[in-house]
């Protein structure tokens, strides 16, 4: 069985991708292999057998691993307490990890839906700043 980790997932849309250990594409995945989908979350662990399915390898067998949450990280505030002294009350709050390049495939697929009269260019150009900004705070690994 293969292992890896929950790329992007949409339980109200009913599917997803996984991210192999091993490297290599990502992997469809499908909300009728868990339970109960809605506690799936970006960066859980899973096990997984893998099949050829209609547009690229799909998931079956799938089985999130025991202990294994997914990858969170305390995200630092960048507001600013008020003159009293009190905070907004930002700090401490937790953000799914994601993997470097799921991030930036999400950014691309944002920027030509949004944008598509964007270069290329263009958008290699915003994508890198986006990602040295989630870099810094920490929202991605490496």
């Amino acid at each position: 069985m293969a292992k890896g980790r929950i790329i992007r997932f949409n339980p109200s849309s009913g599917w997803g991708f996984i991210a192999p250990d091993e490297g290599g594409e990502d992997v469809f995945v499908h909300a009728s292999e868990f339970s109960d989908p809605t506690q799936v979350r970006t960066g859980t662990a899973v096990e997984f057998e893998v099949m050829d399915g209609q547009r690229g390898p799909k998931a079956f067998a799938v089985r999130i691993l025991e202990g294994a949450s997914p990858v969170r990280r305390p995200v630092a505030s960048t507001r600013r307490s008020d003159e009293s002294g009190e905070s907004d009350g930002a700090e401490g709050e937790l953000c799914d990890v994601i993997p470097t390049s799921a991030y930036a495939r999400e950014i691309t697929d944002v920027l030509i839906a949004v944008a598509p009269g964007m270069t290329a260019a263009q958008i290699v150009q915003v994508r890198e700043r986006l990602t040295a900004q989630a870099r810094h705070r920490g929202w991605l690994e490496d």
